[in-house]
Parts: C-alpha cells; structure tokens; sequence
C-alpha cells in the first residue's frame, strides 16, 4: 500500500515552460518607489520561462524588462519549480546611496500554476549595508500581484 501512494503521491514540479502574456497589478508600496500608484494595472506584459526538471527561468521583455533592468540592473528571474509553485530570484546589481546607505533592490517572484493560467506576486525588497542611514530601505518591501496565460501546448 506503501508504494502505491509512493508512486501515485509524489509529484514532480509542474510543466511551467512557455511564453506568457501577463497583467500586472501594482499593490503596496513599501520601498516608496517613485512614479508608483498602487492599483494601476498593465496588460500584455510578456514573459518567457524555461525549465530544466526543477530549475526554472523567468525573462521579463519588452517595457517591462526595460524597466527591471533600470530598477534593478536585470530582467531574469532564476529559481526552483515544487510542485506546481515557482519561486525565482533576481539579486538587483544595480546600485544606489542615499548619505552612507548602499543598497540594491532585489526581486522575487512567488506564483502557482493552474492548466495554463500563472498567478501570484512579485515582491521587491531592499538590500542594503545596514547604515543608519538605511532607515526606510532595509526590509521594505514593494509588490505587485500577477496573473497570465501562455498557450495551451
């Protein structure tokens, strides 16, 4: 009994390759980023993953990459598949000061998969040299909610 549930209970990571077409919902902003209105929503933001067994990598194009790779120096997420969740990262590289704070933004992006819908949040944090100066960037963290298809195989 033991090893039919073995066989028919585990799941290995989901299919989550493809191109999708996503809308992006902005929500809180904790990093106070500038020119963000919380609520604002943009449609046809195109995003290729690829996956290798339990490795996955998300590129944002177009606009919306342009913006990421100004925010944070890239627009390549890079992380693990479990199931039918994803959890890439992207360390931000491009860097910032504010008096003796150095920091970066950093992105994650948290999502579930569901036939060939894609849903879930991206959360942007600061990372910083822990200044006083910090106040404010250290541990904020901005997000946005997503949702988006990618055609049926």
């Amino acid at each position: 009994m033991g090893l039919v549930c073995l066989a028919a209970c585990s799941t290995g990571p989901a299919d989550v390759a493809g191109n999708y077409t996503m809308a992006i919902t902005n929500k809180d902003n904790g990093c106070m980023f500038q020119n963000y209105t919380v609520g604002a929503t943009t449609t046809g933001v195109q995003v290729t993953i690829t996956q290798s067994s339990s490795q996955a990598t998300a590129t944002v194009m177009g606009p919306a990459g342009v913006v990421l790779g100004a925010v944070l120096g890239g627009n390549v997420f890079s992380g693990k598949v479990d199931g039918d969740a994803i959890d890439l990262t992207l360390a931000g590289t491009r860097g910032y000061t504010q008096g003796n704070c150095a920091y970066t933004y950093n992105g994650e992006i948290i999502g579930s998969l569901s036939g060939d819908t894609l849903t879930g949040r991206l959360e942007y944090s600061g990372a910083t040299n822990m200044s006083p100066d910090c106040t404010g960037i250290q541990g904020c963290i901005t997000t946005q909610d997503f949702n988006g298809t990618r055609p049926p195989p």
